[in-house]
């Protein structure tokens, strides 16, 4: 699934093409389950002539600030992609949503598996999915005693919580393994047991792969491209994640693979003790 870096990628490069324009028609909904509010009946009508005034992305989701008060929010998931065609492009089986605009060009929702999704929300909407996800860890709110605060008390390995959405948006499972990684920490540490020592290094960690993964333009694992197409190239700098039997580019342990709440996890055995 695309996680901060992809998404604010997927964002600015689709934003740059169509702010400014304005939306004709919902011209393919093919799979109404993508749209999770509202009806699909209003968001076709509601969506039809709306001025795309703006963009931004708040955790996974790409937001697009309409006129009338209105943000087209999109969520990816594991395989979506925003592209913007020419008036004569065909869409394949696989895009489910095509927004025609005014100037003939035309934006294609391309999903493979059918998980992204769609909302078309109003100012309390907005704020609700605002509220739904917890800090930004970019932004200058989130600082070191801002992490502390966040896992202070809870017996949670830390892995689980890097993911926990409601806690800090945008991480997953990439860049969860990366930071904990580039901070010396076993996925299964309990986090309330981290030093205030280990809490800095997991802080500055979280950011440095953010941003190295911003720098390089997201990592590219199979579906993910940016909205004119192109892959990233993070997944070439990555330092535990996908490196299972390859050695460790610190002290050249072989990386190990196991599970945590569900999810594949790759670490060093040696620099990583829990």
């Amino acid at each position: 699934m695309p996680e901060l870096p992809e998404v604010q990628h997927a964002a600015d490069s689709l934003g740059i093409q169509i702010a400014g324009a304005r939306i004709a028609t919902v011209e393919r909904l093919d799979w109404p389950r993508m749209v999770e509010t509202p009806a699909p009946e209003e968001f076709i009508v509601r969506l039809a002539g709306r001025e795309i005034r703006g963009w931004g992305r708040r955790a996974k989701w790409i937001l697009l600030e309409l006129d009338g008060g209105w943000t087209l929010a999109l969520h990816l998931r594991m395989s979506g992609s925003l592209t913007v065609h020419p008036a004569d492009t065909e869409p394949d089986r696989h895009t489910h949503l095509v927004l025609r605009l005014t100037d003939g060009r035309q934006i294609f929702f391309h999903d493979t598996r059918k998980f992204g999704r769609a909302r078309l929300l109003d100012a309390a909407g907005l704020a609700m999915l605002n509220d739904a996800h917890g800090d930004e860890p970019l932004s200058e709110a989130f600082t070191v005693e801002r992490l502390a605060g966040l896992l202070r008390g809870r017996q949670r390995a830390i892995k689980p919580l890097l993911l926990d959405q409601s806690l800090i948006a945008g991480i997953g499972n990439i860049y969860a393994d990366e930071a904990l990684w580039c901070a010396r920490i076993h996925p299964l540490h309990p986090a309330a047991e981290l030093s205030t020592e280990a809490i800095a290094d997991l802080h500055a960690g979280i950011r440095a792969v953010l941003r190295q993964a911003l720098a390089n333009g997201g990592s590219t694992l199979r579906d993910y491209r940016n909205s004119y197409g192109a892959r990233g190239t993070n997944q070439d700098h990555f330092h535990a994640y996908d490196r299972e039997g390859q050695p460790c580019p610190r002290c050249g342990t072989m990386i190990v693979k196991t599970v945590v709440a569900q999810r594949g996890t790759h670490y060093c055995p040696a620099c990583q003790r829990r």
